[in-house]
């Protein structure tokens, strides 16, 4: 009977970074239809960059988790990654044997990208005789070369040849992979001894994240068969779903080397757009801890209950007229950058009267020769480099998302600052403004175009658009960090 949702087990190592390893074949599993399930036989510690340290837990826990697992789970199939010893490899082989499962499909890891081998010689002696209760073994193209004791081919007749011979050294259907040639076709076959069964081809993607990609293969192509009960077809969908997960990739931006494939980029994409869900919504929910910090800073407390001195608040006027200056500069840049007229005059709208309007309020609260003897702080400077950083991107993603912060900010700090406003509070038509409705409206429209203008904008300029919405939230909270103390000196605030 085949099982509608099949219960896949992964018996591999950890990444911590969720990219490879277990971690990878249970999306995987969960990706191409299946219920996934794990044990775990290192513990492995690596990031994108590369692995750091491995730790081998007992045999006896090893075999205590797969036990655990076959008493009381029907497993529809198993796909083994990495192993690392000959006592794991041992105790794996001893619970395949007593528990023969349907379905197995090994990922003999025993190559790393370097190049270095990671087993040694009685490990990979024993890892070739457990091929041989595989049912498909999905090797790399140094890990083929292992097993068939050869130099790595270096073209994909080579490749075909040497999984032809493994197929026929092991009994198991070999999966000769493609990847890591230069081929601008990305070919993946299934192999056995008299030949191949069928093969699938895809266009290579230009992409540096390609990290567990061998992980999530196995998983699926193990999930697919225990789906559809038929190996061409298995390997059809599973290479297809993973050149999707692929293409998909850099949507990511997880750690600073290769970065892994986006295994539910293909679903998200399915049920109904490129990104799910609001863009600008999800970094304003990741920028909760700066927004709570802001609500705690002394300078927001004294403001809010009136205790703030009013040196202090003329010296924060005084800065926060010299930002607007230049701030104006950068919404007028936006405004250039902008395709959609309607944008265009929203954003000269905010450069001109807005801005013009908001100043006019600083200097009936601050005389204008203060401001003119007031330099810009460091923080206020910080701020401005990073506007005009923005801008000098071109990006009209990026240039919006520095500019949100401003208007968002400001006016979830108003909205708090308004409730606490009360007759005699000494500065009670300055919170009066926080509540205005026409800066509240421009907030939201504000939010309103940069959401699209990133819904738009390719995986690299969403990232930086998100890099440079956050960096403004952080700005914006130095900012508000203004100095309590009296008659406070422009270098006061660093």
């Amino acid at each position: 009977m085949i099982r509608p949702v099949p219960n896949v087990l992964s018996i591999a190592g950890t990444d911590p970074t969720g990219g490879a390893g277990i971690q990878a074949d249970l999306k995987a599993i969960a990706a191409c239809g299946g219920y996934g399930m794990s044990v775990v036989t290192a513990l492995v510690a690596q990031n994108t960059s590369g692995v750091r340290d491995v730790h081998y837990p007992g045999t006896e826990f090893l075999r205590a988790q797969l036990d655990a697992v076959s008493d009381d789970v029907a497993i529809d199939a198993v796909k083994l990654g990495m192993l690392g010893t000959v006592d794991v490899i041992d105790t794996v082989r001893d619970w395949l044997e007593r528990v023969r499962p349907a379905v197995v499909v090994l990922d003999p890891v025993m190559v790393a990208t370097s190049g270095d081998r990671l087993l040694d010689s009685a490990a990979e002696k024993a890892l070739r005789e457990l091929a041989q209760l595989a049912d498909v073994l999905t090797p790399n193209v140094p890990e083929l070369a292992v097993l068939a004791d050869a130099e790595p081919a270096v073209d994909w007749p080579g490749t075909l040849a040497q999984a032809r011979q493994v197929a026929a050294a092991t009994g198991a259907l070999v999966v000769a992979k493609g990847g890591h040639l230069t081929d601008d076709t990305v070919s993946d076959a299934l192999v056995g001894p008299d030949g191949v069964l069928t093969q699938a081809d895809h266009p290579r993607l230009a992409t540096r994240n390609t990290h567990g990609t061998g992980c999530s293969l196995s998983s699926a192509l193990a999930t697919r068969f225990a789906v559809v009960a038929d190996w061409p077809r298995a390997l059809a969908e599973s290479t297809d779903w993973l050149a999707a997960a692929i293409a998909r990739a850099d949507d990511l931006d997880v750690g600073r080397g290769n970065g892994p494939v986006h295994h539910l980029g293909p679903l998200w994409e399915a049920a109904g757009g490129p990104v799910p869900g609001p863009i600008t919504a999800w970094w304003w929910q990741q920028t909760s801890g700066i927004r709570a910090e802001i609500d705690e800073l002394p300078f927001v407390r004294a403001l809010g209950d009136g205790s703030l001195g009013a040196d202090a608040f003329t010296w924060y006027l005084a800065q926060d007229a010299r930002y607007l200056g230049r701030y104006a500069t950068s919404l007028a840049a936006a405004a250039e950058l902008a395709s959609d007229e309607d944008e265009r005059a929203f954003w000269l709208e905010c450069s001109t009267s807005a801005i013009a309007t908001e100043l006019q309020l600083h200097e009936s609260w601050v005389a204008a020769e203060i401001v003119e003897r007031t330099e810009p702080s460091a923080v206020t400077t910080a701020y401005l480099d990073h506007f005009a950083a923005a801008e000098s991107t071109g990006d009209y993603a990026v240039v919006t998302a520095a500019l949100l912060p401003c208007f968002w900010i400001y006016a979830d700090v108003g909205d708090a600052l308004a409730t606490r406003n009360r007759p005699g509070h000494p500065y009670a038509d300055w919170l009066d403004t926080y509540a205005d409705e026409a800066f509240a409206a421009a907030t939201r429209r504000a939010i309103e175009i940069t959401e699209a203008a990133v819904q738009r904008a390719d995986a690299n300029s969403r990232r930086a658009a998100a890099r440079a919405f956050r960096a403004s939230c952080v700005h914006e909270r130095e900012f508000f960090a203004a100095p309590l103390r009296e008659d406070p000196s422009p270098s006061s605030r660093t």
